[in-house]
């Protein structure tokens, strides 16, 4: 889910996308090839820098050095002693993250999405079939009864957070659904819980999948065949696709193609995946 910049959540390291394109194993999270950077830079100008970030990679910095994270790679790529993350994808989603090289466009950016003058929409996988579109208007809090701390569920409870998505089937196969997915909230994990709610988890998801178990095993003991024939993907199919700016101050539009990994899932499950 695209958030404010923040703290990611924790996973083990270079374990949830074995095999990304431009990562390498690393000690305490994976590395980043400087050749492939270049290749996931959608946008540049002298304000800003609009990359297309890969699943698997941490925004924020690690104790793995400058290259183990988007910001710190784009950094040091660009020679800037700081560069501002305007937002940040989690760990295992993929798709646009916009970081700002200067302290204006950080300000104007960052105060875009906290005005909610950006238009965010994802590309999803989910597992099933969405026949139609549908707008979930349900609360959100966490999950009481789940092992996952971290979890949240549809739940009416003096802490629940109002939370609304609208998912809008593209192409399917019976089995999955390739969805567009809009967030009208920004709620933690929201895109994931509403994917669940509907009975249409989103394909590969550790937490929200067939059993949240799995997210244990995976801290626990990493990736493993066990995984890999339950989940399918070693990471949730979930693809920051869309970012439209409308703010009086500053209007954008960046699109991110879906990438390899979604693209071949896709195909191997009988979807058409998207041109762009």
């Amino acid at each position: 889910m695209d958030t404010p910049a923040g703290t990611e959540n924790p996973v083990r390291p270079n374990r949830d996308n074995p095999g990304a394109p431009g990562l390498s194993e690393g000690r305490d999270a994976p590395l980043i090839d400087p050749e492939s950077l270049r290749g996931w830079i959608l946008h540049e100008d002298e304000h800003l820098l609009v990359v297309n970030k890969p699943g698997g990679l941490v925004c924020h910095p690690s104790k793995n050095g400058p290259w183990s994270s988007l910001v710190g790679a784009c950094r040091e790529y660009l020679g800037l002693d700081t560069l501002h993350l305007v937002h940040r994808l989690d760990r295992e989603t993929s798709g646009l993250v916009v970081l700002a090289k200067n302290r204006k466009y950080a300000r104007l950016t960052q105060m875009a999405f906290q005005n909610r003058q950006v238009d965010k929409a994802y590309l999803g996988i989910l597992q099933g079939d969405l026949a139609e579109p549908v707008l979930v208007d349900r609360k959100l809090a966490r999950d009481l009864d789940s092992p996952v701390y971290v979890k949240q569920t549809v739940r009416d409870s003096n802490s629940a957070r109002t939370a609304r998505t609208r998912f809008e089937p593209l192409t399917g196969s019976g089995a999955f659904t390739l969805a567009r997915i809009v967030p009208l909230t920004g709620r933690k994990h929201q895109i994931r819980a509403h994917a669940a709610w509907l009975g249409t988890p989103l394909a590969g998801d550790k937490i929200y999948g067939p059993d949240d178990r799995l997210y244990l095993a995976f801290i626990e003991n990493g990736w493993s065949p066990s995984l890999a024939e339950q989940l399918l993907l070693p990471r949730q199919a979930l693809h920051a696709w869309r970012l439209r700016f409308t703010a009086p101050e500053f209007t954008a539009d960046f699109t991110a193609p879906l990438p390899p990994d979604l693209t071949k899932f896709c195909r191997d499950h009988g979807i058409d995946p998207p041109n762009s």
